[in-house]
């Protein structure tokens, strides 16, 4: 018997790759579960950070998608979502294919906005980014011509972004592969974030997480300026909206997001960022068959801040997120009790790699800052293990399309 209903998923990264491999675990067989991506493998994001330093392959922190999902079950196509009738209820392939559905899931991750600021970005500017597996790979060529003429570095994240853990990480990742080769005197690293303060994360900081990035950044003899906005990225130097201008030989930072062009586009689905607002139940509030997991969702930072940080929307989150609307689907096609879970009563995990220390932390109740300053921080030569460790265990369980460990 043919399926009679069917789900269809925008993305495959933690949210859409969770999200569809629950509701294929949860839905009787007369419900069909389809992936839309146009990037045939997955890549485990958190380990580019090791790339451009030759401590991954793209080969080791990525497994093809079509056989997972067919594993499972999942039907996988291999081309992005070019167009969403919202009325009609279909979407337009950049293929030319056209897929009715009877639910949606809005999983496609961000759009990177280096445009916001001139000069920024790998494409048409001066900056590296390790926001995609194709940036990584360019950032580690980079890295390469930078070794055989080293200089200063700077590295952050940008105001209006969301992704503070990797500029971190990146940061202490590179400083210590500049140790190693005794670099460290002729190649200064100065960290710029739109955080107020070190350790902020953009949660308002986590128990004592800005004195031990404080004490980690002394010791490496890391600069970090909080509270900066660029204004022009040259292809030398930086310029700080404070007018300081910092030098540099290499550069990597994490830009603004927004959502990506087909959200953005359909009139009515997104807030003017292009995010995709949503209720409890990780709905659109409008459009009731239209799910959002990750970060394709809106999230209003806990705090206004003088330089505009986002919320960081973690992969453990996204697939959180990506988890509860697939409990919610199946409820609303085959019944059953839905689940309800408010985004300032979410957790958030990181682990932050410092080469040969780490940190990591566990924020409850993201969005409230009494109960997030209590949250667990712990930093020191475990955080980095923790991390390894991690990677192996999420790789293995992923490609093989389980998701309940």
């Amino acid at each position: 018997m043919s399926p009679n209903q069917r789900v269809l998923v925008l993305g495959s990264s933690f949210a859409g790759l969770n999200a569809a491999l629950d509701l294929r675990r949860r839905l009787r067989d007369e419900v069909e579960v389809v992936v839309l991506d146009p990037r045939p493998r997955f890549t485990f994001i958190p380990s580019l950070v090791w790339l451009p330093f030759g401590l991954r392959r793209p080969d080791q922190v990525t497994f093809d998608l079509g056989s997972t999902y067919a594993r499972k079950g999942v039907r996988f196509v291999n081309e992005a979502a070019a167009g969403i009738d919202l009325d009609e209820r279909i979407v337009h392939t950049d293929g030319g294919r056209r897929f009715d559905y009877d639910r949606l899931v809005v999983a496609t991750g961000p759009r990177l906005a280096f445009e916001k600021i001139p000069g920024l970005g790998p494409d048409d500017g001066h900056t590296q980014s390790v926001c995609n597996l194709d940036h990584a790979v360019r950032a580690g060529e980079a890295w390469q011509r930078f070794l055989a003429d080293p200089g200063p570095v700077v590295v952050g994240t940008a105001q209006g972004g969301s992704c503070f853990g990797a500029s971190y990480e990146f940061a202490l990742n590179l400083q210590h592969q500049l140790a190693r080769r005794g670099l460290a005197d002729v190649a200064p690293v100065t960290f710029v974030t739109a955080e107020p303060f070190l350790g902020h994360f953009g949660l308002g900081g986590i128990a004592d997480s800005e004195s031990r990035v404080r004490r980690m950044f002394d010791r490496r003899g890391i600069e970090g300026i909080a509270n900066a906005a660029i204004r022009e990225v040259r292809a030398d130097e930086m310029e700080l909206e404070s007018g300081r201008v910092l030098p540099f030989r290499y550069s990597m930072i994490v830009p603004p997001f927004t959502g990506v062009d087909v959200v953005r586009s359909v009139e009515g689905l997104a807030n003017p960022m292009g995010f995709l607002p949503i209720d409890h139940r990780f709905r659109h509030p409008d459009h009731p068959e239209v799910y959002g997991a990750g970060v394709a969702v809106a999230i209003s930072p806990p705090a206004t801040t003088q330089v505009p940080t986002g919320v960081p929307k973690t992969g453990q989150m996204s697939e959180t997120m990506g988890k509860t609307v697939a409990v919610n689907i199946a409820s609303d096609l085959q019944g059953g009790r839905h689940r309800d879970l408010p985004v300032e009563k979410m957790s958030a995990v990181c682990m932050l790699d410092g080469g040969d220390d780490g940190i990591v932390f566990r924020a409850t109740d993201v969005l409230s800052t009494r109960r997030r300053r209590r949250g667990f921080v712990t930093s020191g030569p475990h955080g980095h293990w923790v991390k390894l460790a991690f990677e192996r265990f999420y790789l293995g369980t992923r490609r093989r399309g389980v998701t309940l460990l």
